[in-house]
Formats: C-alpha cells, sequence, structure tokens
C-alpha cells in the first residue's frame, strides 16, 4: 500500500467560487512563497461561453501586496471533454487571453519560485482582467509544491 504524502503540496483556496469569477479586475489570495519552490494557479471556470479575461501572475514584496512586479509563467489549458491538456505555453509577464467555450475548462499556472526571487518579491497572485463582459463562473485554488521542509501540516502561507 502507498504512503500517502501529505506534505508534499499546501493548498489555499486562492479565488472562492463566483457567478462573475473575472468581473472588473480581480486578484487571488497572496501567498508566501519562502517555504515553496513552485506555485500553481489551478483556474477551474465551469460557465460562461463568451467572457475571458486576461491572465497575469504578479510577485508581490509582502501580502498587503504594497508593490506588485508581473512575472513571466506557464501554462497548460485543459478542456471538460478530456483529461489531456494542450501542450505547456510560455507568455511573457503580460500573460494570456482565456478563451470564450461553450464548455467548462481549466488552466494550469505554474511559477518557479526563482523567477518570483529575480523580482526581489517572495510572495505571489494571480491577477485577472475582464476582457469581454460576460459572467464566468469559476474558481481559482493556488497549489505550493516543492517544499524546502516535508510536514505533514504546512505553516500558513497566507499572513
Amino acid at each position: 500500500m502507498a504512503t500517502l504524502d501529505f506534505g508534499c503540496c499546501h493548498y489555499v483556496r486562492g479565488m472562492a467560487y463566483s457567478a462573475d469569477l473575472f468581473a472588473g479586475t480581480v486578484y487571488s489570495d497572496v501567498v508566501n512563497m519562502e517555504n515553496h519552490h513552485q506555485v500553481t494557479f489551478l483556474v477551474n471556470i465551469e460557465l460562461g461561453s463568451t467572457g475571458t479575461a486576461t491572465l497575469t501572475v504578479q510577485a508581490c514584496d509582502d501580502v498587503v501586496p504594497t508593490t506588485r512586479s508581473a512575472v513571466p509563467f506557464a501554462y497548460q489549458k485543459y478542456l471538460t471533454a478530456s483529461d489531456v491538456p494542450a501542450a505547456p505555453v510560455q507568455v511573457a509577464s503580460t500573460g494570456f487571453v482565456t478563451t470564450a467555450e461553450a464548455t467548462a475548462q481549466m488552466y494550469v499556472i505554474k511559477v518557479d519560485a526563482a523567477v518570483l526571487a529575480a523580482s526581489g518579491y517572495g510572495y505571489v497572485q494571480l491577477k485577472a482582467v475582464e476582457g469581454t463582459n460576460d459572467p464566468v463562473a469559476g474558481s481559482v485554488v493556488i497549489e505550493l509544491g516543492q517544499p524546502r521542509y516535508n510536514d505533514q501540516i504546512p505553516v500558513t502561507a497566507i499572513v
């Protein structure tokens, strides 16, 4: 029987489920990267056939955040009918625009902590700016991965 390794990742609810997830300009919770080497933002879109948003990753100087700086990242897109994603895409700090889909979709956005460190900041968040104004229902979960210390109950990353 396999050992369940609960210490390999730390999960944070980045943006609670909303019927209009990308209304205007919105930000996920800010997380501290000091105890992890990688962060993943799982953007789960359930409904909304014409709404779009530009997604960027913001390196932050603190949990407030007082100062933000967009950083490059990579993402993969999944459509609801398949568990096989599209090829990973590397994007600049300007981010990318989600596509309007009649079906559910997920975006898996990954950032290496070294990219944040190069910006001089140790905190991170996801930013979404609504493009096509049509409600998109969904949520964002943040996964902090590759921990520096493998504790089954990690310390908080949001204060």
